[in-house]
Parts: C-alpha cells; sequence; structure tokens
C-alpha cells in the first residue's frame, strides 16, 4: 500500500466522526458530490480530472486521494492526469509543481490493480 493509502486511511475516522456529529451537512455534501459529479455534458472521467487539477492548486491530500481515485475509476488516463497538471501548473505555478507530481503519483496508486482489489 502507498502513500495515498495511507492519508486515506488516515482521514477515514475523523471523517466518520464528523460525519455523524453533522449528518444533515456531510449528507448535504455527499448529494452536492454526486450531482456535481455525475455524467452530463462533461464526463464523470472529465469532471474527476477537474477536481483533481483544483484539489492540487488548494494543496489538499485527502482531496487528492479522492479525486485520484474517482479518476482512476472513471477510467482516466495516465496521460490525462498527467496534462491536468499541467494546466494545474499553469493555473497555480510553484506549488502546483509539487502538488501535481503527488496527484499524479496518487493515480498510479489508484490505477494500478492490487492483490487485495
Amino acid at each position: 500500500m502507498g502513500h495515498h493509502h495511507d492519508v486515506a486511511d488516515e482521514l477515514r475516522t475523523p471523517a466518520r466522526e464528523l460525519r455523524h456529529a453533522i449528518p444533515d451537512t456531510i449528507g448535504a455534501f455527499a448529494g452536492l458530490h454526486r450531482a456535481a459529479m455525475a455524467d452530463g455534458a462533461l464526463p464523470r472521467r472529465t469532471k474527476e480530472l477537474i477536481a483533481l487539477a483544483i484539489a492540487v492548486v488548494e494543496r489538499c491530500d485527502g482531496c487528492v486521494v479522492a479525486h485520484a481515485r474517482g479518476a482512476a475509476a472513471a477510467g482516466a488516463t495516465e496521460a490525462e492526469v498527467a496534462e491536468a497538471m499541467g494546466v494545474a501548473v499553469l493555473m497555480n505555478g510553484g506549488p502546483a509543481t509539487v502538488w501535481g507530481p503527488r496527484a499524479l503519483a496518487a493515480f498510479k496508486e489508484y490505477a494500478t490493480p492490487t492483490e487485495d482489489a
């Protein structure tokens, strides 16, 4: 298991605790997530790439994990993720040169089948 799986594991319990503390708020956010990421004029794959680029710009490790996993599940390719990171670098400069590689590594971690899968 790689670093990004560790981040997901680290966030699991606190996220569950927060979800139990504010179920209506988290439920509403989950509904917004489902609606925003559903196939429409843009396919889910494209939306996950956009979200991954935003996660890089915002420097959100948990967001990188979630959207790298989402991009892999939606069928994004490594080349598509790399180009999305190029857009993040364009829009965010230096910080994206640090977070973009992290996002690509997270995608590769989730896109590569594991023995546990």
